[in-house]
């Protein structure tokens, strides 16, 4: 089976070695490697992936390492593997991520993007890009730094005053609304000491910044709100250069003037369903105006549309982050003293962990979680839905959060909804839900077992998890409990023995879904019925299929 990658991505360079690479191309894609995501450089292969093998002169590799450490500044320390692929020799040579920006001892600079084509390619690494690869990589703080082409007058005083405006509304830092203009510009970092004299700093313009001084000394700052109907018909294209207090207080207005409310009768009172929590708007909002790469031409997007909104920045993560660690990743803002300022005007959450506010304020109406999928290295996006709300769930987490008198832990939430969604999960796809290990999913698993919202199934290493009877009788659904408690093992394996007579062949992926069993336990169903000679195995993996023996 050929371990060799098929083609070229952004983590994956193919070079050919027939004619034995020159020393400075090799170098120079090292280079490219370190200065992006790290990666594999396969010497031997082709551009199209076909695999010609090593130069006789590069197949003692155990001088090769070195020889890149020292034509690397500072030096790059790479791993070497040779594989024996297809009768032919090939070195995997594995280039890590480096913390810090690579050159070839000649002075080449170079990084590695994917072009407009989809194709992988190593580019010049120009000097104003340093800063926003510094700033990814935590080592600079970009709105920290002074201006020192502005001075003091680019500040506009209405900002002044409506900083502290917002202050008292959001309840921010008071302390500071006793500080003087110049002692609150300097407490918040807007301003700096530049060759004896103060001038703003990124932040300081960016807050306060009149939209003239903005427009000349920052010209990467830019928001866009869009409105788009059910016909693709764009409604609202309006683009905005404000300081960011005054852009979030128009988008604000903007998102407020659509947000629509249906109404329940929940006792004795009226209770407002919106169709986005405002909270959960203003979190995503706010997080894309803090952590967008302000050294990058780019706009801040804020679409709203018949399915859902969505909300795109500039910039990439930050180093650390990804998809799949998003909500227990340690926050790692792109521009500190910008979130720091931000947070102490009270616009921004505090603990520096939006991001659950924002699946909170989704989840706990029975939506779906936000979803960052159309994120890539160069845009962080997040679409939040607005799909009608699931009310008996809904009503299901209010009553269990008074009658504990305090919210549910997010964990809890993502659990319970999606048991909603999948009826029922394992330790397993809990623990990838919440982003955390087994133990930990299988301890909030049971606690809500204790806390009678959730009812274990099935032995302890085929254990599975779904709501309990009480939750299923409180959403007006009884008859699914009993659906999804399933049958005895005995009607399972009739199920499974009439559905492969049936269609000729059953996976384990079907068993799951036709008796509602987890994965192990189709697995062990399949098995019980193979070692009883009523089904056949064919094949392995995840071509593996039976049929009746």
């Amino acid at each position: 089976m050929r371990t060799v990658p098929s083609q070229e991505t952004l983590t994956v360079e193919f070079k050919s070695d027939q004619k034995r690479l020159p020393d400075r191309d090799l170098i120079a894609t090292v280079v490219c490697l370190a200065n992006t995501e790290g990666g594999v450089l396969y010497l031997g292969v082709e551009d199209d992936g076909s695999i010609t093998g090593l130069h006789t002169s590069h197949q003692q590799t155990e001088t090769l390492a070195a020889f890149i450490a020292n034509r690397t500044n500072p030096p790059v320390s790479i791993r070497i593997s040779v594989l024996e692929e297809e009768g032919h020799l090939v070195a995997a040579i594995e280039v890590p991520k480096s913390n810090r920006l690579v050159a070839t001892s000649e002075g080449l600079i170079q990084r590695r993007r994917i072009n407009a084509h989809g194709i992988p390619e190593c580019v010049p690494f120009y000097p104003y890009e340093f800063a926003s690869r510094q700033a990814d990589l935590g080592l600079l703080d970009y709105s920290a730094l002074p201006i020192p082409e502005a001075s003091l007058d680019a500040f506009d005083p209405l900002e002044q005053e409506r900083l502290r405006q917002m202050v008292e509304r959001y309840r921010g830092d008071t302390s500071l609304l006793a500080l003087t203009d110049e002692e609150l510009e300097g407490a918040l970092g807007m301003t700096r000491t530049y060759e004896g004299r103060k001038v703003p700093t990124v932040t300081g313009l960016l807050v306060l910044g009149r939209e003239s001084a903005l427009r000349e000394h920052l010209p990467t700052h830019e928001v866009a709100f869009q409105v788009r109907e059910a016909n693709q018909q764009i409604r609202v294209n309006d683009f905005y250069r404000f300081p960011l207090l005054k852009t979030f207080e128009r988008l604000s207005t903007l998102f407020e003037a659509r947000l629509e409310e249906d109404e329940i009768q929940w006792g004795l009172f009226r209770v407002p369903i919106p169709n986005y929590d405002p909270r959960t708007f203003r979190e995503a909002a706010v997080n894309a105006l803090i952590h967008r790469d302000y050294t990058k031409l780019g706009t801040v997007f804020i679409r709203m549309e018949v399915d859902g909104l969505s909300i795109s920045n500039p910039g990439g993560f930050v180093e650390g982050v990804t998809i799949d660690n998003l909500l227990v990743v340690e926050p790692k803002p792109r521009n500190p003293a910008l979130a720091d300022a931000i947070k102490r005007i009270g616009l921004a959450e505090r603990t520096g962990r939006g991001v659950d506010l924002i699946f909170q304020g989704l989840l706990r109406y029975g939506r779906p979680a936000p979803d960052y999928t159309g994120s890539d290295t160069s845009t962080v996006k997040v679409v939040l839905s607005c799909t009608e709300a699931d009310i008996p769930f809904y009503k299901m987490i209010v009553e269990e959060e008074s009658r504990t008198a305090r919210p549910i832990p997010l964990d809890a939430l993502i659990i319970l909804s999606r048991l909603r969604q999948e009826r029922r999960i394992d330790t397993a796809m809990a623990a990838h839900a919440i982003q955390k290990n087994d133990s930990v999913a299988r301890s909030v698993l049971e606690r809500l077992v204790e806390a009678g919202l959730v009812e274990p199934r099935g032995a302890t290493r085929g254990r599975t998890y779904m709501l309990s009877p009480n939750i299923y009788r409180s959403l007006g659904e009884s008859a699914e409990y009993v659906r999804q408690v399933g049958f005895e093992p005995i009607q399972q394996a009739e199920m499974v023995l009439r559905f492969t007579q049936t269609n000729g062949q059953v996976t384990r992926r079907e068993v799951s879904n036709l008796c509602h069993l987890s994965d192990s336990q189709a697995s062990n169903l399949l098995r019980h019925l193979q070692k009883e000679g009523k089904l056949q195995l064919h094949g392995q993996g995840r071509g593996a299929y039976y049929t009746i023996a």
